[in-house]
C-alpha cells in the first residue's frame, strides 16, 4: 500500500470493522474463509431473471468486497506493534476508534497540526515497515537460492 492508501485505511478502519461484522452476520459466517472459491466455475454472460441467482451473485460480490476490506484491516492490524512512541500510539488508537483529527487534538491537548505531524510519522513508519519486510523477504529468498 502507498502512503495515500495507508492514510485512507487508517481513516476508514472503524467503519470497515463494523461493515465486516455486519456482512459476516448477514452471511452466517462461522470462521475460516469467508469467500467461497468458485473461480473454476464458468462465468455467466448478461443477467438472469431468477431472483435466487441474482441473490447469489449479489452475495458473491459482497463477499469479495468484504475480503478486500479484511485485507486492508489486517494490513493495519499487522503493523500496530511497530508504533512504540506513547503519543503516536495514542493518536493511532484514537484514529482506529474513528475520532477526527480535531477530536484527537482536543482529547490530547495538542494542536491539529501537531496531530497531523504525528499521523504522518505513523504512516511513514508503516511505509518503512512495508519496505523493510519486502527487503527482508527478498534477501531471504536470495540466500536460500545460494
Amino acid at each position: 500500500m502507498n502512503k495515500k492508501e495507508i492514510e485512507q485505511a487508517l481513516r476508514d478502519y472503524k467503519w470497515m470493522i463494523n461493515e465486516i461484522k455486519r456482512q459476516r452476520e448477514l452471511m452466517g459466517y462461522k470462521g475460516g474463509n469467508l469467500v467461497a472459491h468458485i473461480d473454476d466455475m464458468p462465468k455467466g454472460k448478461g443477467t438472469t431473471g431468477d431472483p435466487v441467482a441474482q441473490e447469489v451473485i449479489r452475495r458473491d460480490k459482497a463477499s469479495r468486497w468484504v475480503q478486500k476490506l479484511e485485507e486492508k484491516v489486517l494490513f493495519i492490524q499487522q503493523r500496530i506493534h511497530i508504533i512504540t512512541d506513547p503519543k503516536e500510539k495514542a493518536v493511532l488508537e484514537c484514529m482506529l476508534d474513528g475520532l477526527s483529527m480535531k477530536a484527537i487534538g482536543q482529547h490530547m491537548g495538542l494542536s491539529r497540526s501537531h496531530i497531523y505531524n504525528i499521523k504522518e510519522s505513523i504512516i511513514e513508519q508503516f511505509v518503512h515497515f512495508e519496505h523493510f519486510e519486502h527487503k527482508k523477504h527478498s534477501s531471504t529468498k536470495e540466500k536460500s537460492c545460494v
